[in-house]
């Protein structure tokens, strides 16, 4: 037994004694629930007292710090719409879920990677020393690639980056890993993976990240604004970097503006949304899934009563032609006519002619969202919304076309000129240690369809316009990320994951994943280390200091030192550091952008005065601007990045794959599963929308115990449940309610609101898994993960993309005898080494 775990460097003696020294006498259970002031007052080091200014993906603020314990979180006074989100910041470092110590799961501990896989998520793991840990970690990966090679090792799943250009866990994660060696990556992501995919070959851009037109231009020019499946006051209280909420006062004035009929707002949405609420405006409750059906029929009406800008689809599209014969149904049979989409989407005929009237009477604005292209056949929204704005002939007037990133990253805000910083590289130009052939498999897979990967290797699959052969997964490294939450079908996922021989998790809270690990190391959060980050994301306010609010608790270090002590293990440590220590580097990354300044008319002080001083540096405003201007005004010298160099309204690229649910133009594909009347929806009638969450960021704070006391529903994820629906079920809010398809169950807490269209129900995602028996598959979920009950297929054999928003449920209220939610404490059982390995002794 102990040779299967013994590898090389690692002697007898070494391995013993380290785990009699870090588990001898070890019952680890409820100490982990220690109130977070207990915690702090005896772990953390510092006595520093005083004021920090620091940054999230909720905002900057000022931390106060008494005697080394982080006790308040105030607003930075900069931040004029900050987000009641800051207030859980705190929490992430004191919460009963963080990971305090380095862990391995008890059978992996006893028989190494031929391990019993059905007892991940049982939650039995044995603390060991670093070094113990970090050895483990690389005799794994060295294994692993001189037995199977680089397919073999998935090391390229990230998720949102850590606020600060230093400590991004997933570059970092793969800087390091890539020294070691070459391995299976990720292609795309769940935020947008359709239409990333399908909008470069139709509008020459992924265009979901884009910056936006000027909010003040919009507010100047448009008369309509029609927002699809979009909720951009939600979703902009988070960044990708340290936000500054300034589009906020923009949505206010836009509000003003419809007060006094300046400008119509149309909502196209089965839910009335936060936007909604505070801007006003009307709202068109379309059946979810069905929204392409009714764009056609708008395009229908564009075109049947000659309301299209025929110079604009002369001049800047190419394909019209042959789109037109689908659209009149000479090409299939089937007219799409407002009377033909009202049987699907729900909107009568004469609304859907009204819309098409409205848009085309003066300038419109549409504001795409992202959750529509979550779907099964996703790419068609995305593509049939920008043939829609070309019809219209608007893009790249102000106030006028299309847009799909309003409500993310502080977008319509208008840029600084200030520089922009780099940050730490994947990539050092160092040739790896091992570098050995794919044999045959693919270097990438679709990050959606990993979970297929491990279930189905040898398998072939089309995406991107390729043929891709799924390696058999052996290990796989995540950094910073959390998969489960994630990906769909939760039990699917757990019964896959048994494949894999080892799973290493770094990170700062017990998430599902660390749970489904074998070897998990304790990470630092963005607030116990220093670091250098950009002040607002699209409007680029500026440059804010990261310093470390409170000194890392237990034994977590930086992944910096992580990877960095990893990476001495196999000599590569200078080339992973560059012989810089972590102060250097921001001080470099820093002085990048002092250079650049200089350039553009920008001074910045040093380092040592901008670090020590007050940490914060404000750029002059930039001026306004318009999305695909420069393409409306000189579309030979300013071409789009498609084939054409103009709008694809049918693409002969995409045609040429010959995949049959993406073909050359957009089209209506019905779904495996949909509500109101659709298939399926007889057993389950609801369609359960997992939007991004209104008090989190994806799974982020929702370990934060206060914090998601503020929201929870009788300790559980919220699910927001139309009236008449509710009411046809004997539910009231504040029930528990059990939410289940063939797919799956959990239990959530029942909001009943007249906000929601009947048969739309809505489970934020990012709530944690939290199974009623830990690792078994089926088993129901205690709090509310709605990836329990989500299709794993891909969007289309174009993009692979996430199909979540296609899932039907049925609710039902609880009435049995209600658990305990499982997912927010640590490890719960650390047993003494001496019962474990009873025939060992330390000679």
């Amino acid at each position: 037994m102990a040779t299967q775990i013994l590898n090389k460097g690692i002697s007898r003696r070494r391995f013993l004694s380290g785990m009699v020294a870090a588990s001898a006498a070890s019952v680890v259970g409820t100490s982990l629930l220690a109130p977070r002031n207990a915690m702090a007052a005896t772990e953390t080091k510092a006595n520093f007292t005083g004021e920090v200014l620091s940054g999230s993906h909720w905002g900057a603020f000022r931390a106060k710090v008494e005697n080394g314990v982080w006790v308040d979180t105030v607003p930075f006074e900069k931040d004029k719409n900050p987000t009641s989100m800051i207030n859980g910041v705190r929490e992430v470092v004191y919460n009963p879920a963080r990971v305090k110590y380095p862990m391995v799961r008890l059978d992996w501990l006893k028989h190494g990677y031929k391990s019993d896989t059905t007892q991940r998520g049982d939650n039995r793991f044995v603390r060991v020393p670093w070094s113990q840990a970090l050895d483990f970690f690389y005799h794994e990966m060295e294994r692993v690639q001189n037995n199977y090679g680089p397919s073999a090792l998935y090391a390229g799943h990230t998720g949102w980056q850590s606020v600060g250009k230093l400590h991004s866990a997933g570059t970092i994660m793969m800087r390091a890993i890539g020294l070691h060696g070459t391995y299976l990556s990720k292609m795309g992501d769940y935020s947008t993976g359709a239409a990333q995919v399908v909008l470069p070959y139709v509008a020459g851009a992924m265009e979901v990240y884009e910056q936006q037109t000027s909010w003040p231009l919009v507010l100047e020019h448009s008369d309509t604004i029609v927002i699809w499946g979009s909720d951009p006051v939600k979703n902009l209280q988070v960044g990708w970097l340290v936000p500054d909420h300034s589009p906020i006062e923009y949505y206010e004035q836009l509000a003003e503006k419809v007060k006094n009929n300046e400008i119509k707002v149309i909502y196209v949405d089965p839910v009335k949304s936060t936007t909604q609420k505070l801007v006003g405006g009307e709202q068109i409750a379309v059946n979810p899934q069905t929204d392409v059906p009714l764009m056609l029929a708008i395009a229908h009406t564009l075109y049947n009563e000659n309301l299209y800008n025929k110079e604009f689809i002369r001049d800047y599209t190419t394909g019209f032609d042959k789109f037109i014969p689908y659209l009149t149904g000479e090409k299939d049979g089937v007219e799409k006519t407002p009377e033909w989409a009202e049987k699907i989407c729900g909107i009568d005929a004469d609304t859907i002619r009204e819309l098409a009237r409205q848009m085309a009477s003066g300038r419109t604005q549409i504001i795409g969202g992202w959750c529509l292209q979550r779907m099964q056949h996703g790419e068609q929204y995305a593509w049939m919304l920008v043939v829609v704005a070309a019809m219209l002939g608007q893009i790249g007037l102000p106030g006028g076309g299309f847009g799909f990133g309003w409500h993310y990253n502080d977008a319509g805000s208008i840029t600084s000129n200030g520089p922009l910083m780099s940050g730490f590289s994947g990539v050092t130009g160092v040739d790896p240690i091992h570098n050995g052939s794919y044999k045959g498999y693919s270097t990438y897979i679709p990050v959606a369809r990993f979970v297929d990967c491990i279930e189905n290797p040898g398998k072939t699959i089309d995406a991107y316009g390729h043929r891709i052969t799924f390696p058999e997964m052996k290990m796989a490294i995540f950094c910073g990320n959390n998969p489960f939450h994630h990906h769909q079908d939760r039990n699917k996922m757990i019964k896959a994951w048994r494949k894999l021989e080892t799973v290493v998790s770094v990170e700062t809270q017990w998430t599902a994943t660390c749970r489904f690990a074998d070897i998990v190391l304790p990470a630092t959060t963005t607030h116990e280390r220093n670091d250098i980050e950009q002040y607002g994301n699209h409007s680029n306010a500026g440059i804010i200091a990261l310093p470390k609010v409170v000194e890392p608790m237990y034994e977590a270090k930086d992944d910096f030192d992580i990877f960095r002590e990893l990476c001495r293990r196999y000599d590569r440590e200078e080339a992973f550091t560059a012989g810089k220590t972590q102060m250097e580097w921001i001080e470099e990354i820093y002085n990048g952008a002092r250079l650049q300044g200089r350039g553009i008319g920008v001074r910045m002080p040093n380092f040592k005065k901008f670090w020590e001083g007050e940490g914060f540096i404000e750029f002059p405003a930039g001026t306004e601007w318009v999305r695909h201007e420069s393409f409306r005004k000189e579309p030979d010298l300013e071409p789009l990045g498609t084939a054409s160099g103009l709008i694809e309204i049918y693409c002969k690229t995409i045609a040429d794959m010959g995949y049959d649910d993406c073909q050359g133009h957009p089209m209506w594909f019905e779904k495996t599963e949909r509500s109101h009347g659709g298939p399926r929806s007889e057993k389950f009638p609801l369609n359960l929308q997992s939007t991004h969450p209104k008090h989190r960021l994806h799974s982020q704070l929702c370990s934060s115990t206060e914090h998601r006391g503020t929201y929870a529903v009788a300790d559980r994820e919220p699910i927001y449940l139309s009236t008449e629906d509710a009411n046809a079920r004997g539910i009231k809010s504040g029930d528990i309610v059990r939410v289940f398809n063939d797919r799956g169950e959990v239990l959530a807490g029942a909001v009943v609101t007249d906000d929601y269209k009947s048969g739309v129900c809505r489970i934020h995602e990012g709530a944690w898994y939290s199974p009623l028996e830990g690792g078994k598959p089926g088993t129901i979920c205690t709090y509310g993960d709605p990836n329990v009950l989500t299709q794993d297929i891909g969007s289309s054999k174009l993009a692979q993309a996430t199909s979540a928003a296609s899932a039907l449920v049925n609710v039902e209220k609880y009435t049995g005898p209600v658990p305990a939610v499982t997912g927010f404490n640590g490890p719960t059982e650390v047993t003494d080494i001496n019962p474990l390995f009873p025939a060992m002794d330390l000679e």
